[in-house]
């Protein structure tokens, strides 16, 4: 099945139309035509099957023809990731994460960023071009870049975890995560969290946790810890 998404229906829409870029492709690169029938995802859980009434390349419209609401997810999992130095090494996180089951993505600026200006206009497609080629109709929620310090300030529920690389009593996050329950899950830049980001979190009551025996890079270590969560939630 392919997936089209337009963020602005509900369940009360009946009829909409595709901006001119989506319209474009539809008409003119699929050769979508009139009656043909299209799938649509409004990112929030609800897959719309449609009907085109007016295959234009400028204002391809379409009727709803039904629709269902998906499941609500058993977790929301909540990964704060610093940035990468090489900004393809992120965008394949958020890739992957959106194919495996993500809601919520927050890039956090540490001690030890080396990237600390971002871009997340580019983050978005990545996102959405994920969902839609994974058959999701749950769009991850990216949230603006923030400090270190003002995120883990903030209030949290469910689990709540940072995993780092330093050599101290930590147990291993799969073993501690309870299924059906929030997480948060702080992952570190390159250079992982300072000594005081560290002691900093486990005062905001954030568990220090291990992700394996190795070294692990920053995206691979959201992305470990992304299926770790799944897989305790299948």
């Amino acid at each position: 099945m392919q997936l089209f998404y337009n963020p602005d229906i509900d369940s009360t829409t009946e009829s909409f139309f595709f901006d001119k870029e989506e319209s474009r492709h539809i008409i003119k690169v699929l050769r979508k035509k009139e009656t043909d029938i299209l799938f649509v995802t409004n990112g929030f859980g609800f897959l719309f099957k449609t009907e085109i009434t007016l295959a234009s390349d400028n204002k391809c419209t379409v009727k709803i023809l039904s629709s269902e609401k998906a499941e609500n997810p058993k977790v929301h999992l909540h990964l704060a990731v610093a940035p990468t130095k090489m900004n393809e090494r992120y965008e394949w996180f958020l890739e992957k994460a959106t194919e495996i089951g993500i809601q919520e993505i927050t890039p956090i600026i540490c001690d030890h960023s080396e990237r600390k200006v971002i871009k997340t206009e580019r983050f978005d497609k990545i996102l959405l071009s994920a969902m839609k080629q994974s058959n999701q109709y749950f769009l991850p929620k990216l949230n603006d870049p923030i400090a270190y310090k003002d995120f883990i300030s903030q209030p949290f529920s469910g689990q709540r975890f940072i995993a780092h690389c330093e050599e101290t009593d930590k147990k291993s996050l799969k073993d501690l995560l309870k299924p059906s329950e929030n997480i948060t899950i702080l992952i570190g830049p390159e250079g992982d969290f300072s000594e005081k980001e560290i002691q900093s979190a486990i005062k905001n009551n954030f568990l220090p946790v291990s992700l394996g025996a190795t070294r692990l890079r920053t995206e691979t270590a959201a992305i470990v810890a992304c299926h770790s969560v799944a897989f305790a939630n299948e």
